[in-house]
């Protein structure tokens, strides 16, 4: 297993969306962490029987729409496609193309997205839409990328037995 460099960010923060961003990010490294090194096969299979949906790659191509939709195109305006349209949401799906590989470079990839689209922003502007602040966002994408990091803690330990953060 490859570790990406995480770092808790700074204890005693006092700029509210710097801390924001750092937890966000060492959520993604963690997600990252979870599926790096998996063999294709462990990296998409779905061990729960009750959610069959669920893989080790599901969940970051999952959280890659998640940053999309609500940094880059709630957050910013953004007028990118939308990777969860449909129902059940579709976000979740694999593709014969996808590797570990590929869907990690592609969540990678929405970060510098995400941070593009926040640029020049503080926590109390409000989003593109004019319903939320960007405060709001960055909790919720947080929140988000957080309940699906303790999921990815259960595939990667069911898949071989990896545990720890």
């Amino acid at each position: 297993m490859t570790t990406h460099h995480r770092r808790w960010p700074d204890e005693r923060a006092t700029d509210e969306l710097r801390l924001y961003r750092e937890f966000l990010q060492f959520l993604r490294r963690t997600a990252v962490t979870k599926v790096d090194g998996l063999r294709h096969a462990l990296a998409t299979a779905a061990p729960i029987a009750t959610s069959p949906r669920m893989t080790a790659l599901g969940v970051i191509k999952h959280l890659t729409a998640v940053e999309r939709h609500w940094i880059s195109n709630v957050g910013a305006g953004a007028a990118l496609p939308s990777l969860w349209q449909g129902s059940p949401d579709p976000s979740w799906d694999l593709s014969d193309t996808d590797s570990p590989q590929a869907v990690i470079a592609t969540y990678e990839a929405e970060w510098d997205r995400s941070a593009d689209a926040l640029a020049g922003k503080s926590a109390e502007d409000l989003a593109a839409d004019g319903k939320r602040t960007i405060r709001w966002l960055l909790a919720h994408v947080t929140q988000e990328t957080a309940r699906h990091v303790g999921h990815l803690d259960l595939l990667r330990e069911l898949a071989d037995g990896e545990v720890g953060e």
